[in-house]
C-alpha cells in the first residue's frame, strides 16, 4: 500500500509539472507616472511605450496618469516605489516639486528615468527628450528667415515651472535678442491648453498692432492662437508657429497640411525610446546620462515627406500589434496542446498502475474475507453478548433510580404529617408541654435530617441524568454561613464540641443557589460533627484569596481521611475506610457537584483530623448559561434544629361571612390534620377525590386545596375541569402533592393550578398562599364591580369576563320584562339558581336579584339623562312594574327622586 501511495504522489507531481505554464526566467516591472492623458501627444507617448513593452516578453508595464496633479502623481510615485517596480519612468508636471520623490526612488534603489521634462538637479539615472532650448533657437532662426525687414512677435509660453516652457523660451529669447528686425511685442504665459491662451491673445491684439509671427510653444496653444486670429480675419497677416508635430487628423502634421500653422517643429514623445533604454538598464548596461532625441522644422515644403513617413510608421506599429496578437494565440494554443498531451500520458500511466493495484487487491481480497467472516462471526457474537449485559444493566440502572425515587415520594406525605403535628403539638398553650420539648426537638431535628436524606436520593438522581440547574441568587456568603453557623452551635454544644467562626469585617456577596449551597455545608457539617470527638473544634473560615473567588474552610480534628482515598471520596457511594458508621455515600458526592454547577471547586486535605476547602467565584459572569437572580430575595434560611417550642393560639369564632375552603386529599390524617388547622379561619369540607368535581359544583367554595395522586382522577384532571367550567373557573386551586419536579409542576399549572406547594410543607407557607389567592380574588372582584358597565368584546381573555358577558347580554336582552327572574337567567346560562347565586356573590359580592336591579336602574338613570320620556315610560321600558316601585327603588340607590335627577 506505501508504494502504490508514492507511485500516486509522483505521477500527480509530475501532472502538476506539466500542467504549469511556460513562463519567463525572469520578468521585470516598468513603472510610468505620466503627466497627463488629455492631449493626443501624451497619448501617443503611452501608445508608443505599450508597443515597444510589447516587443519584450520579460518586461511589465504599469502606467498611471497623474491627471495633471502634482499633488496625485507625488502619491502614485510613492505607490511604486512601495510597490517595487524595477524601473520607474516619470514625466515630471512640474519640476521642483516632483525632485524629493524622484530622489526618494533614487535613494531606494530604483533606476529613474525621467522622460520630457527635467527635474531640480540630476539625481536621476538617465533623461531622455528632445532639446527644449534647440527648439526655441529652431523657431527663432524659422522667423528670422521668413522676414523681411521689422517684424514683431508674440510668444505663448508652456505651463509655469515645467523644463520644456522654461527651456524653450530660454532658447528662443537667445535668438530674438542678438537680431534687431525682431522685436518681442508680448508674452503670455499658457498652461499648455488652447483655452488658457484665447483670452490673453485677444487683449494684446486690443492694445498693440497685428504682430507678424506667433509661437507657441505646442501645437495646440498654436491652434488655440489661430482660432482668436480668424475671429478677427487675421488668419493670413498671422503667421503662427506651434511645437509636437504630432500625426493625425488635429495634429500639428495635419494644421500645417491644411494652412492654419505656418510650421511646428517635431517634439519626439520618447515612449519607445524610454523602454528601450529601460531594457538597458535590466540588462545591466551602461546608459547615457542625458539622452537627446533629433528635431526637425516642417511646413509647406515637407509636410508631405512627413506625413508619407508616419503614415509608414503607423502602419508597421499596427502589423507588429497584430502578429504579436496572433503570436500569443498561437503560443496559448500549444501550451494547452502541449498540457492536455502530458496528461493525458499522464493519467494513462496512472489508468495502467490503477489496473494492476486493482488486480492485485482482487486477489488480496479474496485471501481475507474468509478471515473476515471468522472474525465478523466473532464480532456480531461478541455485540449480542453486550446489548444483553446493556439492556439487563439499563433495567436494573432505570430499576434503582425508580426506587429512590418511588421511595423517597412515599416517604413524603408521613413526613408532612409527622411535622406539622410536632409543628401543632409545640403551638399549644400548655404548661405541661415543656416536658415534651426535648422529645419533640428530637422528632423534629430526626424529621427535617429524613428530609434532606431524599433530597439527597432525589437530587442524585437529577445529578446522573443531567437535569438538574442552579438559580443563583446574589447572597452575602457571611451572612449565609453566619445563618448555618448560628444553627450548628447549639448541636456542637451538646456535643462539647468547641464551634468556631471567623469571616472579614465587611460582607462578601457572591451568586448561589441558596439551597444548594445550604446542602453543601450542612453535608459538611454534619460529617464535622460526626466524626470530630467530645472535646474536640470544628473551624469554619471565611477568606478572600484573591480579587475574583473566596475560599471557605471548615476543619475539623475528627478521624481524618486517608490521603489515598482524597479524590475517591467524592465518588457515589464511597465512604472512608475507616469510617464504621453507616451513611448513604452521596453527600460529598452532591456537594461537589453543586459546587462545580457554580463553576466553583472543593477540595480536601486531611492530617490531624479533615479540612474541606470551598472556592467560589465573585460575580455572575461565570453563571451566565443559568438564570441569575440579581435582587436578594431576603433571608430565606431554615433552620434545622428546633430548639424553642412556640405559644399555642387559641380558637375563633367563625364569623357568618368566613370563606369556604373544600380539601381533596385521599390521606384521611393529613386531611383532617388540614381541616383542624384550618377550621378555627375558614368554613372546611373534605373530599377523598371521588366526586370531587360534584361536590365542588354543589359548594361552589371560595378555593380548593388538592392533591394530585388521587383515587379515580388525577389532580390534573380536577383542577382542568374545574377551570373549565363556568360555574367553578373563578375558584383558585392551590395543588398539594409529594411531586417535587418540574414537569409534574409545569403540566399542574397548564391544568389552571393558582400555587404548587409540595410534601412535605410549611403550614405557614400553605396559610400564607392560600390568604393570598382570596385576596388576588378580591381584587378580582372590585375590578369586575367597578367596570361591569364597560366590559367590551376584545377584553373578554379568560372565563369570568366571558361569563359576565354573557350575564349582561341575558340582563340587557330581557330588560324590560318584570317577570324577568333568577331562575329563568339560570336556565338561560345553564346553570343551577344556587349555583347562579354563589358564582355572582363571589365575583361581585352582591346578589343576582340586587345586579338585575342595579342594571335596571343605571339604565333607566341613562335614559332620564339623554332622552325626554316620563318617568313612568321609562319604569316599564327598564322592567318595573310600576311608576311607584321605580322612583322609590331610584331614590334608595342614588339619594333623589327621578324627577330631581332630571331636573
Amino acid at each position: 500500500m506505501t508504494l502504490f501511495k508514492k507511485i500516486i504522489f509522483l505521477l500527480l507531481i509530475l501532472v502538476i509539472c506539466s500542467c504549469a505554464s511556460e513562463t519567463e526566467s525572469t520578468s521585470f516591472r516598468i513603472g510610468f507616472s505620466q503627466a497627463m492623458t488629455t492631449d493626443n501627444w501624451r497619448k501617443q507617448m503611452n501608445r508608443s511605450m505599450q508597443v515597444e513593452a510589447s516587443l519584450h516578453p520579460g518586461l511589465q508595464l504599469e502606467i498611471k496618469d497623474a491627471q495633471n496633479d502634482v499633488q496625485r502623481q507625488i502619491e502614485q510615485i510613492e505607490s511604486l516605489i512601495e510597490q517595487g517596480v524595477d524601473v520607474l519612468i516619470v514625466s515630471p508636471i512640474q519640476s521642483q516639486p516632483i525632485t524629493p520623490v524622484i530622489e526618494k526612488a533614487m535613494n531606494t534603489g530604483i533606476p529613474t528615468i525621467v522622460i520630457d521634462r527635467k527635474i531640480e538637479g540630476s539625481n536621476y539615472t538617465s533623461y531622455i527628450g528632445a532639446d527644449n532650448v534647440e527648439i526655441g533657437k529652431n523657431a527663432a532662426n524659422f522667423i528670422l528667415s521668413h522676414s523681411n525687414g521689422e517684424i514683431e512677435v508674440v510668444e505663448i509660453t508652456g505651463l509655469k515651472g515645467s523644463s520644456p516652457a522654461y527651456e524653450r523660451s530660454e532658447g528662443f529669447a537667445s535668438v530674438i535678442q542678438n537680431a534687431n528686425e525682431v522685436k518681442l511685442a508680448s508674452q503670455i504665459r499658457g498652461d499648455w491648453e488652447k483655452a488658457s491662451v484665447k483670452k490673453q491673445l485677444e487683449n494684446i491684439l486690443d492694445s498693440i498692432k497685428t504682430p507678424d509671427f506667433i509661437f507657441a510653444h505646442n501645437d495646440r496653444m498654436a491652434l488655440g492662437a489661430w482660432e482668436v486670429a480668424r475671429s478677427r480675419n487675421l488668419e493670413d497677416d498671422i503667421k503662427i508657429i506651434g511645437v509636437d508635430g504630432l500625426f493625425g487628423p488635429s495634429g500639428g502634421i495635419q494644421l500645417v497640411k491644411e494652412g492654419l500653422l505656418t510650421a511646428t517643429i517635431l517634439y519626439p514623445t520618447g515612449g519607445g525610446e524610454a523602454i528601450k533604454l529601460a531594457d538597458r538598464i535590466l540588462s545591466g548596461e551602461n546608459v547615457p546620462k542625458n539622452n537627446i532625441l533629433s528635431t526637425v522644422i516642417i511646413d509647406s515644403v515637407n509636410v508631405d515627406i512627413m506625413q508619407n513617413q508616419f503614415n509608414r510608421i503607423n502602419q508597421q506599429q499596427y502589423d507588429i500589434e497584430k502578429q504579436q496578437e496572433i503570436i500569443g494565440q498561437q503560443l496559448a494554443t500549444y501550451r494547452s496542446q502541449s498540457i492536455l498531451i502530458k496528461v493525458m500520458i499522464g493519467l494513462s500511466m496512472l489508468l495502467f498502475i490503477l489496473g494492476l493495484w486493482a488486480g492485485y487487491l482482487v486477489y488480496k481480497l479474496k485471501k481475507s474475507k474468509r478471515k473476515l467472516e471468522i472474525n465478523n462471526k466473532k464480532i456480531k457474537t461478541q455485540r449480542n453478548q453486550i446489548e444483553t449485559f446493556a439492556e439487563k444493566l439499563q433495567i436494573i440502572n432505570e430499576s434503582k433510580i425508580n426506587f429512590f425515587t418511588a421511595l423517597s415520594h412515599e416517604f413524603k406525605t408521613p413526613l408532612s404529617l409527622i411535622i406539622s403535628s410536632i409543628e401543632s403539638i409545640t403551638d399549644r398553650e400548655n404548661k405541661n408541654i415543656q416536658e415534651f420539648s426535648y422529645e419533640t426537638s428530637l422528632i423534629v431535628n430526626n424529621s427535617k435530617r429524613l428530609l434532606r436524606l431524599i433530597d439527597e436520593l432525589l437530587d442524585f438522581r437529577k445529578l446522573e441524568s443531567g437535569n438538574l440547574k442552579p438559580r443563583p441568587v446574589k447572597t452575602g456568603i457571611i451572612g449565609f454561613l453566619q445563618n448555618i453557623y448560628e444553627d450548628f452551635k447549639s448541636e456542637a454544644l451538646r456535643k462539647s464540641i468547641q464551634l468556631e467562626f471567623k469571616a472579614p469585617r465587611n460582607e462578601v456577596e457572591v451568586y448561589i443557589d441558596r439551597n444548594m449551597m445550604d446542602k453543601v455545608f450542612y453535608n459538611i457539617l454534619s460529617n464535622a460533627l460526626k466524626f470530630t470527638p467530645h472535646n474536640g473544634k470544628i473551624l469554619i473560615k471565611i477568606e478572600e484569596s484573591t480579587k475574583n473567588s473566596v475560599e471557605i474552610r471548615i476543619k475539623d480534628s475528627g478521624i481524618g481521611i486517608p490521603k489515598e482515598e482524597w479524590e475517591q471520596i467524592f465518588d457515589p457511594f464511597r465512604q472512608a475506610s475507616n469510617n464504621a458508621r453507616p451513611s448513604s455515600g452521596l453527600g460529598l458526592y452532591i456537594s461537589k457537584q453543586y459546587i462545580e454547577l457554580h463553576k466553583g471547586k472543593i477540595e480536601v486535605y486531611s492530617h490531624q483530623g479533615s479540612e474541606f476547602k470551598i472556592t467560589i467565584l465573585k460575580g455572575d459572569d461565570h453563571l451566565k448559561e443559568y438564570e441569575v437572580e440579581k435582587n436578594d430575595p431576603g433571608n430565606t434560611y431554615q433552620k434545622q434544629f428546633e430548639t424553642v417550642s412556640p405559644p399555642e393560639i387559641g380558637e375563633v369564632t367563625l364569623p357568618e361571612n368566613a370563606e369556604s375552603i373544600l380539601i381533596i386529599e385521599d390521606n384521611p390524617d393529613l386531611s383532617h390534620l388540614l381541616s383542624k388547622k384550618f377550621s378555627n379561619r375558614y368554613k372546611v369540607y373534605l373530599s377523598d377525590g371521588r366526586k370531587a368535581v360534584e361536590m365542588a359544583l354543589d359548594l361552589i367554595p371560595d378555593i380548593i386545596i388538592c392533591d394530585l395522586n388521587l383515587p379515580e382522577k388525577s389532580g390534573f384532571e380536577i383542577s382542568r375541569e374545574l377551570k373549565n367550567d363556568l360555574r367553578t373557573s373563578h375558584i383558585p386551586t392551590i395543588i398539594l402533592t409529594a411531586l417535587n419536579d418540574e414537569e409534574s409542576r409545569l403540566k399542574a399549572l397548564k391544568a389552571g393550578a393558582d400555587a404548587y406547594i409540595t410534601k412535605p410543607f410549611n403550614f405557614e407557607i400553605l396559610l400564607e398562599s392560600l390568604r393570598t389567592a382570596l385576596y388576588n380574588r378580591e381584587k378580582l372582584r372590585y375590578y369586575y364591580t367597578n367596570r361591569i358597565d364597560r366590559i367590551a368584546d376584545e377584553n373578554f381573555e379568560d372565563s369570568e369576563q366571558q361569563f359576565l358577558k354573557e350575564l349582561n347580554e341575558h340582563i340587557q336582552n330581557n330588560l324590560k320584562d318584570p317577570d324577568f327572574s333568577v331562575e329563568e337567567l339560570a336556565r338561560l346560562l345553564k346553570i343551577s339558581r344556587v349555583q347562579l347565586y354563589r358564582k355572582v356573590k363571589a365575583l361581585l359580592d352582591m346578589s343576582i336579584s340586587e345586579y338585575i336591579n342595579e342594571q335596571r336602574l343605571r339604565k333607566a338613570r341613562h335614559l332620564l339623562q339623554d332622552t325626554s320620556l316620563n318617568i313612568s315610560e321609562i319604569a316599564y321600558s327598564v322592567g318595573f312594574s310600576s311608576p311607584g316601585y321605580f322612583s322609590t327603588s331610584f331614590k334608595n340607590k342614588y339619594g333623589e327622586s327621578p324627577k330631581q335627577f332630571r331636573k
